[in-house]
């Protein structure tokens, strides 16, 4: 698919997502996510970091070996930014509209799984619908299949093939999981099914 046109249905996704953040309440923010023992706000804190740049990589680097690992930094300054107010974490998304550069080591494919996955983390559990654009979805979940080593997608889903009820869209071999795109995407992403349109 065209960069460009992954490029647009990101900013279509950070549009949508900035719209649901608007609308919740105090306590909402407060309410599980999808990410097991992360806050929706926690989760719209750690979309907002997508402002880094190479000048915070040595930070984050420090971050990592004093916390033991990615995963663990990651989650360290996601729960650090929470603590802003949240028409800070708003505006943070709100301005990577229209900003078409991925943060460093990354491509507009991870962007795109960063975008629709955590937009969905946040909204499943409130019960909000928000419908991903198309392309980033597509974008997305084929980047998740093709890699090896992110998310373990094709590993852990050995022995299914996973087709698309709403897309040309399948992967994999075996037992047959089906499902509206974007809730496969977030099967592969390690996301509960039992919550998920299935």
């Amino acid at each position: 698919m065209e960069r460009e046109r992954v490029w647009k249905a990101i900013d279509e996704q950070r549009r949508s997502l900035v719209d649901l953040l608007e609308d919740l309440s105090e306590q909402e923010w407060r309410q599980p996510s999808l990410c097991a023992g992360w806050t929706v706000r926690d989760v719209a804190a750690h979309v907002a970091l997508q402002n880094v740049t190479w000048s915070a990589l040595p930070k984050l680097l420090v971050n990592v070996a004093r916390s033991g690992g990615m995963n663990r930094a990651i989650a360290d300054a996601a729960r650090d930014h929470a603590a802003l107010p949240v028409e800070t974490i708003i505006a943070e998304i709100r301005d990577r509209i229209g900003v078409w550069k991925p943060l460093p080591t990354v491509s507009h494919l991870e962007t795109a799984i960063d975008y629709v996955v955590h937009t969905q983390d946040i909204a499943v559990p409130l019960g909000r619908q928000v419908d991903p654009p198309a392309d980033a979805v597509l974008a997305a979940a084929e980047r998740v299949w093709a890699s090896p080593r992110m998310f373990h997608a094709r590993r852990k889903l050995a022995g299914r093939r996973l087709v698309a009820t709403d897309a040309q869209w399948s992967a994999g071999e075996g037992e047959e999981i089906s499902g509206p795109m974007v809730a496969l995407l977030l099967v592969m992403t390690g996301r509960s099914p039992r919550k998920l349109e299935l």
